[in-house]
């Protein structure tokens, strides 16, 4: 097993990363490399699954460089990215989704809400299968945006033959097989992952999407979305491909994994590790949340029996672990509304410049700023006593499933300092900490219950982001030993489809494991964010007032 290797793909919304793991789970090295975006509209976003698939090419053949690993002892490969959706044509070339019309424009990422006209309209149909999404489905999944394609760009829909989830495009590059995993069709494309039978696991429900308007691809009998369709970590086919493992600096028939969401992948990466060398049962995951930060946050948790939350994503059965019904929480934008309030404020050119001189990062400037300012209060959180942030710049994934929310900022005065800025940051990470609280509350209020957060991702790397979770949600915050834990995740899908983990399940006792623990203050502080938390669920209820009131203009 030590002279074993498996190398973790992560696609992210901004770049994408590679990492060579061993088989109890340490990482050798990584490599990450940037991708491309295209905005050609508001609430347009748009990515190039070629542009993908040579940027992680690049991170592969880097970081196994860097491991000194001979790839011979690579014996699986895994993948998990965005769950962003890819056009191509019937060899696999790309086919524009973009009012552009550029060809190599093809992907429409996750965080794209073009189609929230089309959502709204599935979401009056009342459909079955929308009590698997918490009621409510979502324009950034995959059947509003496919019907936004049909019903604005008709040449698109008729050239394009194959419809891929982003980690199952990779899987299909890697392997030139069309294989679609559990994970991305049950969470993000409607399918029934739990009504197998003996030949199939799971099935589509031809009535929604006759009901919708896709009812051509009924009619083929779905093979532009997913014929076939796998548990994650299951090995496809003969394994890389000739052109594939060139491209990467692999061997030719590596085993190649059933891929995952990232977020998924962090999941799997962490939940299952040991604390106080005890490996969780089922009756233990029920107290645990897997929080994955980034861009935007998710929030997953597993149980043995099917948990129908409105406005949480799910029940989905086997998307994370196998067997287990998962529950997903979101925030649609939570590093990209931190970095959104740092970049647009009067002392912006300031932190940069202090930053580039002190050469630190803005975050740490901003950290010591407000340990500083703080240095004589009892509670430090209390910085933000009268600055209130609602936090859903870009909507609300969970629990309200509303993505015409938008932020609201009270409290502001007409100074622009540096420690003003400060401040702001301090109450930004704090509303999106509140939204963490309120999804856990009502996922507790439907069974579970949640008193432990495992936590990676961006984020998890800010001491102020960990304490303010911790403090406001009243869980305990682990950190995996782990950091790059999406990356283990993946990797662990091709130490299971390279038969040298039996199962998805014997890779997460394995190959995670916990380094450290952050209580929660108690007393005081719990108090302060008990006021806090109130203010912050008003301002939710005053911005539909506020909607209400101009309703007759």
């Amino acid at each position: 097993m030590s002279d074993s290797h498996f190398i973790g793909v992560d696609v992210g919304t901004g770049s994408a990363r590679a990492g060579v793991f061993n088989g109890q789970g340490t990482m050798l090295a990584s490599a990450v490399y940037p991708i491309e975006t295209f905005r050609p509209q508001a609430d347009f976003v748009e990515q190039s699954s070629n542009n993908i698939w040579q940027s992680l090419c690049q991170c592969v053949r880097e970081a196994v460089s860097d491991a000194a690993i001979d790839v011979a002892t690579v014996r699986g490969v895994g993948f998990d990215a965005t769950c962003s959706l890819v056009a191509t044509d019937e060899n696999g070339q790309p086919v524009t989704v973009s009012p552009d019309g550029n060809d190599d424009q093809n992907v429409i990422v996750w965080m794209d809400h073009r189609a929230t006209a089309q959502a709204a309209r599935i979401n009056e149909g009342a459909y079955d299968v929308l009590k698997y999404v918490g009621n409510v489905i979502s324009p950034e999944m995959e059947t509003p945006k496919l019907l936004w394609l049909k019903e604005n760009l008709p040449q698109s829909w008729q050239r394009a033959k194959k419809f891929f989830d982003l980690p199952d495009y990779l899987t299909y590059r890697a392997t030139g097989n069309e294989t679609r995993s559990l994970c991305s069709t049950v969470c993000k494309w409607t399918y029934l992952g739990h009504e197998s039978t003996s030949d199939e696991t799971g099935r589509w429900d031809a009535s929604y999407f006759e009901s919708i308007g896709l009812g051509d691809l009924v009619e083929e009998d779905f093979t532009r979305i997913g014929s076939c369709i796998r548990p994650m970590g299951e090995a496809i086919g003969n394994g890389l491909s000739r052109e594939a493992a060139v491209e990467l600096g692999l061997l030719q028939g590596t085993a190649v994994g059933v891929s995952i969401i990232d977020a998924h992948a962090g999941g799997i990466g962490m939940i299952g590790a040991a604390l106080e060398g005890v490996s969780p049962d089922a009756k233990e995951l029920d107290h645990r949340l897997a929080l994955i930060g980034g861009t935007s946050s998710c929030h997953m948790a597993a149980s043995q029996d099917a948990r129908f939350i409105s406005g949480i994503w799910g029940p989905y059965y086997s998307a994370m672990i196998p067997g287990m019904w998962l529950t997903e929480g979101g925030q649609s934008a939570t590093g990209a509304l931190i970095d959104f309030v740092i970049n647009n404020h009067g002392a912006t050119a300031e932190l940069h410049r202090l930053a580039e001189t002190t050469n630190q990062s803005i975050y740490d400037l901003l950290n010591e700023r407000l340990k500083c300012l703080s240095r004589d209060r009892q509670i430090p959180a209390s910085l933000a006593r009268d600055l209130h942030v609602g936090p859903y710049f870009h909507g609300n994934r969970s629990p309200w499933a509303d993505p015409t929310l938008r932020g609201m900022i009270s409290g502001l005065s007409l100074s622009a300092t540096l420690d003003d800025l400060a401040v702001l940051y301090l109450a930004t990470i704090q509303s999106i900490a509140y939204g963490t609280r309120h999804i856990i509350e009502v996922m507790n209020n439907a069974g579970y219950h949640i008193d432990t957060i495992f936590a990676c991702g961006g984020g998890t790397k800010n001491d102020v982001f960990l304490r303010e979770h911790a403090d406001i949600t009243g869980c305990r915050v682990v950190l995996p030993q782990q950091s790059e834990s999406v990356l283990l995740g993946s990797a662990m899908l091709g130490a299971v489809a390279s038969g040298e983990k039996k199962d998805l399940l014997q890779a997460m006792a394995t190959m995670s494991s916990a380094e450290r623990i952050l209580e929660p203050k108690k007393e005081a502080t719990s108090r302060f964010h008990q006021a806090k938390y109130q203010v912050f669920r008003r301002m939710h209820d005053d911005q539909l007032a506020y909607r209400k009131l101009m309703s007759s203009d």
